[in-house]
């Protein structure tokens, strides 16, 4: 009750996740005629949990992995995404906005950023690969040190905010109900959501 997820036995709350789409969702009215939201504004309580969840994810990767990242670190990443996105700073807002990413939690996509590049760099010895073959399967690596880390944390969504999708490791997709599903499948079915971790 009062709870829109659990991982690793913490809660986030309904109250914190309603506060976090109201600041996204006043970042988007504020510069609303610059961002294109890239997700349907009733999907935005999914986005932001799926943010939320991402973070959590990402830092127990980091405990699974003995990785540390200072607050430089974080921040350096952070900068280095700015520099990416167009219009620097309020670009990067912006760009967050319309991921479903409140823009009072950047500085957690900075230490979300910096333990990856930490953790690739160990992985690789600090040269990245130039072949595609070895891209993928340092990608296929980290794919599955983050189903790790997400499976041993023990998700819970709770219905009425979604349900997880481990195929995008961190996802939240809305929750399918048996009472509207179709008698018989379509057509060309899309693929459907992984709700176990395949790790």
């Amino acid at each position: 009750m009062g709870s829109a997820a659990i991982t690793g036995g913490q809660r986030i709350s309904s109250t914190t996740l309603g506060d976090e789409v109201t600041n996204l969702e006043q970042a988007y009215h504020a510069s609303k005629s610059k961002i294109q939201l890239q997700f349907p504004p009733s999907e935005a309580p999914q986005e932001v949990l799926s943010w939320l969840l991402r973070f959590r994810i990402r830092d127990q990767v980091a405990v699974r992995n003995h990785v540390f990242v200072s607050e430089g670190e974080s921040q350096r990443a952070l900068a280095a995404i700015a520099a990416q996105a167009q219009g620097g700073a309020a670009g990067l807002r912006n760009l967050a906005v319309a991921n479903g990413l409140p823009p009072d939690l950047l500085p957690d996509l900075g230490r979300y950023q910096a333990i990856e590049t930490n953790l690739v760099n160990r992985l690789d010895g600090g040269t990245l690969p130039k072949s595609s073959a070895d891209l993928a399967t340092l990608n296929a690596v980290l794919n599955r040190q983050e189903c790790l880390a997400a499976k041993s944390l023990n998700i819970q969504v709770n219905p009425r905010f979604g349900q997880m999708d481990y195929a995008q490791t961190g996802s939240v997709i809305p929750a399918t109900s048996e009472l509207s599903a179709p008698v018989t499948p379509s057509p060309a079915p899309s693929p459907s959501p992984v709700l176990s971790p395949p790790c």
